[in-house]
């Protein structure tokens, strides 16, 4: 058994929760499509909503409009928010049209959003019915993207739960790592596990519908990203077992979230350091380079993007920063667990709600506020650093070769209101 390079500190997890239900700052959960339409190649997510919702993909993606995406919006028009047309009758014709004009797709998504007339459609039938007409060629899914749930990433976890269902059976004991990453990350993910010995292993979403990878009650799981419990829900109900770790941020996330992967199939402690000691070096060596800036900070995270707690237990053992409070959306102990196991934070707070939040920051006056793009402007208007939370998400941050990189998001803002002090001063 590897054993766990742990070091000793407070814990989190089993501490108080503050717990708010007020009003939230949250961004749309279809924003998940402009990473998802990247990794699934032969995949098309399809919006049934409003125009603001063909403004924002547009406008969020950067998708010039001469482009051919892997995403678009079905919008309903005043007859069909007058009721005047069969919504189904329209759907079905969109989507035959679309089909036609690009015969590259096998799998199509019908994502929901939050106009009442929309969420009144029954799209999982929709979806049922739609598959019967155009398989075997095209396989039909749906799930919700609605801007009124509970974060942004929640849109990614809707769109792999609703995948698990069709995924192919198996007895074999495989790796499943269920989550979407760059491919240049993803590829070195899966050469360290490689290199371990572990070779039956797969990635949900995978890149094409002919390589889903199988499930079954010898399958083993592991989490890429902290925000996908209802995913994890699916897979245990399809006989998968989760195996919880701590999220691979950082050298020492990454090594524990390797170890743990390691330890379940049977990995010596002698191939497991042959194969990490290197990137480890690497890891803490860019990591330290950039901690400079960082070390006896003060941190404030907004709920956000759900990557918070993973995020502060990182910045707090491996970069010396403080994490004054530490919120997000939900808190999935299942999930994240492990890394509260870890955390020492003033408070941890589930939920929103924004003006009592904005008070304790503005009373608290950290070093960096963590938070979304609605917040940064104000915040910085008042003197505070900020890290918008959805570039977490956007920028490749996961495993040994970025762990400099994500560290040098949280400096450079600290280090660029340093100068801009100075030039002041000057």
């Amino acid at each position: 058994m590897n054993q766990n390079s742990r070091i000793e500190s407070g814990s989190c997890l089993d501490a108080p929760i503050l717990k708010e239900r007020g009003q939230r700052e949250v961004f749309c959960g279809l924003t998940g499509i402009i990473w998802l339409h990247r990794k699934m190649q032969d995949a098309f997510f399809l919006v049934v909503g409003s125009r603001t919702c063909a403004h924002l993909l547009q406008s969020a993606a950067g998708v010039m409009i001469f482009a051919e995406p892997r995403f678009g919006t079905a919008i309903l028009e005043e007859k069909d928010l007058a009721g005047l047309a069969d919504a189904h009758d329209e759907l079905d014709r969109e989507v035959a049209r679309l089909l036609e004009r690009r015969p590259d797709i096998k799998q199509l998504f019908l994502v929901g959003s939050c106009p009442s007339e929309v969420i009144k459609i029954d799209l999982s039938r929709a979806a049922e019915r739609l598959s019967q007409i155009h398989a075997p060629h095209v396989r039909v899914l749906n799930y919700s993207g609605s801007g009124i749930e509970t974060t942004f990433t929640q849109g990614e976890d809707a769109c792999l739960e609703a995948m698990v269902p069709v995924l192919p059976e198996t007895d074999a004991a495989n790796l499943l790592l269920v989550g979407a990453l760059p491919d240049v990350v993803e590829d070195q993910a899966l050469s360290l596990l490689r290199d371990m010995g572990i070779s039956d292993l797969s990635v949900l979403p995978a890149d094409r519908a002919d390589a889903l990878p199988a499930v079954g009650p010898n399958t083993k799981f592991a989490l890429l990203q902290p925000f996908l419990g209802e995913t994890t829900a699916a897979l245990t109900r399809r006989g998968a077992t989760h195996i919880p770790a701590p999220f691979p941020f950082g050298e020492e996330g990454t090594t524990l979230w390797l170890r743990a992967v390691a330890d379940e199939f049977g990995v010596t402690e002698e191939e497991f350091e042959r194969v990490t000691a290197a990137p480890r070096a690497r890891a803490r060596k860019a990591v330290s380079a950039q901690a400079i800036g960082l070390n006896g900070k003060s941190i404030f995270f907004f709920p956000d993007s759900q990557l918070e707690l993973p995020l502060a237990r990182f910045l707090t053992r491996e970069c010396g920063m403080t994490a004054i409070e530490v919120g997000a959306p939900y808190i999935h102990k299942g999930v994240v667990g492990p890394d509260m196991e870890l955390l020492q934070v003033g408070t941890v707070s589930e939920g929103q709600d924004v003006d009592k939040q904005l008070d304790r920051c503005r009373e608290a006056r950290p070093d960096l506020t963590v938070c979304g793009l609605g917040l940064a402007n104000p915040l910085e208007a008042e003197g505070l650093s900020t890290k918008w939370a959805i570039e977490l998400v956007f920028t490749p941050v996961h495993f040994y070769e970025q762990a400099g990189d994500l560290a040098g998001l949280f400096s450079r803002p600290l280090r660029r209101k340093s100068l801009l002090m100075q030039g002041a001063a000057e």
